[in-house]
């Protein structure tokens, strides 16, 4: 779509779409409290669902040509199904994984927990960083503006410490992982607006070998304990019995096309991962998020297969779309953000800068998360806007001090960044031959080159240097330890939008890992992780508890594959 369409479309047809999919956000919760009659587990009399949502194919017997026999089945061996297939195969359980790809992807490595041993050991050294529990929990509910299920969040908070010390058994028995924890925030005392929780742990690898992967070593445990593992097959649905039981799964194989009946006589586990790659759905869910969005090379693949199974089955979907989003994309000075663009990677986009809009002006405190300033862009002309930096960046990085996985410092005790401050100048430089970063003398020769109002821009810049040199914002109140002034050309700038990384609302379900119908009544033989549930978040991920979406789905991964196996839920 070219800049002109994209405009037009927002002037007029862009805000019914926008309307049209805030109501169909809603769309589908069924109609279970129009009536005092309980709702069971009936999919013949469920009301009509979103378009998105369809049908549950009908398959012919006669096109199923295999039958397979297992206790537990996990679709989608990533960051929740991995350590699912773990857990059920550690407790005996006969499983199968089954993954649509052809080997197992890289889980996510920013794992999310409260009071696992490595953070127990830190805290004693800095106490400052210890984690109320219930304080947290009260901060992610907060977050979520009360719409969520503050018992999984308990359930978080009181198993996450346990998953990342058994996980970290596994990963570190042969001493080719370490687990490091990300042992300070590097606010405390400073004067952050934002607390941020010290709750990050990323697996390290500490030998030069490439066929030695985090995600690999965690299968290779779950094939060590009997597990075993289907590549190249697709969900298609899953299976009921008469009394709404869930008995199987349907699969698809990828290589000639086939369809495979696969019976699990304890329980089905989902977790395929969300909808970030289902355009229709994000539009119908979380329309804004596709506005913000620049698509980048490293976006999910995931399309809601395993959430619209689960519905089929007759599970609920959260109220309000979520998503995890981050300001590390960017496109170039002639386009704006929107789900048909194509940008790239910028890493450095999270580092609280000058930012400004694109009539030159500075429109929010930058300091604020991830998400908070993209939903301040979202509030601006085109739903985009611009970095600006000078070349003294490595030092006033040092300075600003950020937290989680946007640090471009070790962590105080030793902990590596996730990337490196060093990594920056020649990403710079890559992007500025690309034609996507702008690097300029003057303000007034960077502001030009961005397509910005040269007078508006400068006049910004010029306001943003003196609350720097006074030490004091007056407009946003950005915490003077990163109010640092921009006096060192040359200047660099970029148009930014948003990363869109996954997206975190599902089918909600109870402590047992089940999804529930809208009488709250649990789905037997199902159980969902990950990306698939919902219950947790509630239109944004919350970025100052540094792997808190992640650490969510291993921790109920692991309990769902002991739950499967031993048949106590």
């Amino acid at each position: 779509m070219s800049n002109v369409s994209r405009r037009n479309f927002f002037k007029g047809a862009g805000a019914a779409a926008l309307v049209a999919a805030a109501a169909g956000s809603l769309s589908g919760c069924g109609n279970g409290y129009e009536s005092n009659e309980p709702v069971k587990n009936d999919t013949t009399q469920r009301p009509s669902g979103p378009s998105w949502l369809g049908e549950a194919p009908q398959i012919d017997e006669t096109e199923i040509t295999e039958t397979l026999d297992y206790e537990v089945v996990v679709v989608g061996l990533r960051t929740g199904g991995l350590p699912a297939l773990m857990s059920a195969a550690e407790n005996g359980a006969r499983v199968l994984g089954i993954e649509q790809m052809s080997k197992i992807a890289e889980p996510r490595e920013d794992l999310g927990a409260v009071n696992s041993r490595y953070q127990l050991e830190s805290f004693s050294e800095f106490p400052q960083f210890e984690i109320d529990k219930m304080e947290i929990m009260e901060d992610i509910v907060r977050y979520a503006n009360g719409f969520v299920n503050y018992d999984l969040i308990k359930l978080w908070v009181d198993e996450s410490g346990d998953m990342i010390n058994w996980l970290s058994d596994i990963i570190e028995r042969d001493g080719k992982f370490k687990m490091w924890f990300e042992g300070s925030v590097g606010t405390e005392g400073q004067g952050a607006r934002d607390k941020a929780w010290a709750t990050g742990h990323s697996p390290q690898k500490l030998v030069d070998d490439k066929e030695i992967t985090f995600g690999g070593t965690m299968r290779d445990y779950a094939i060590e304990n009997g597990a075993e593992i289907r590549y190249d097959t697709m969900l298609v649905k899953c299976e009921q019995d008469e009394s709404g039981r869930v008995t199987g799964v349907i699969c698809r194989d990828g290589n000639d096309l086939h369809y495979i009946r696969v019976n699990a006589s304890k329980g089905v586990i989902l977790a395929t991962g969300g909808y970030v790659a289902n355009t229709e759905m994000v539009e119908a869910r979380q329309a804004w998020n596709n506005r913000l969005k620049i698509n980048i090379p490293v976006g999910g693949s995931c399309t809601g297969d395993g959430i619209k199974a689960a519905m089929w089955c007759g599970a609920t979907i959260d109220p309000l779309g979520c998503a995890v989003t981050f300001n590390r994309a960017c496109c170039k000075p002639d386009e704006v953000a929107g789900s048909d663009l194509v940008g790239k990677w910028f890493w450095f986009g999270e580092q609280p800068f000058l930012k400004v809009n694109l009539q030159g002006k500075r429109f929010c405190n930058e300091s604020g998360p991830y998400d908070y300033m993209l939903h301040s862009a979202f509030m601006q002309p085109y739903h985009t806007y611009v970095d600006i930096w000078d070349s003294d960046y490595v030092a006033q990085v040092k300075q600003i001090n950020e937290v989680g996985c946007c640090r471009l410092y070790p962590f105080d005790n030793g902990a590596p960044s996730n990337m490196d401050i060093s990594a920056m100048q020649s990403k710079f430089d890559q992007l500025e031959e690309a034609g996507y970063v702008q690097k300029a003398d003057t303000m007034e020769e960077l502001a030009a080159k961005l397509n910005l109002p040269v007078e508006a821009t400068v006049a910004t810049w010029e306001r943003y240097n003196k609350f720097a040199e006074q030490g004091k914002d007056e407009d946003y109140n950005k915490e003077p330890y990163r109010l640092t002034s921009l006096t060192h050309p040359p200047y660099y700038g970029v148009r930014t939008g948003a990363w869109f990384l996954a997206t975190i609302d599902g089918c909600p379900i109870n402590t047992d890992m089940h999804p529930v119908n809208e009488a709250g009544e649990q789905i037997d033989g199902l159980y969902l992780v990950g990306n698939d549930s919902g219950g947790f978040f509630s239109v944004s991920y919350p970025n100052l508890m540094t792997g808190l979406a992640a650490g969510r789905t291993m921790t109920f991964g692991r309990r769902a594959g002991m739950l499967a196996a031993t048949g106590q839920a």
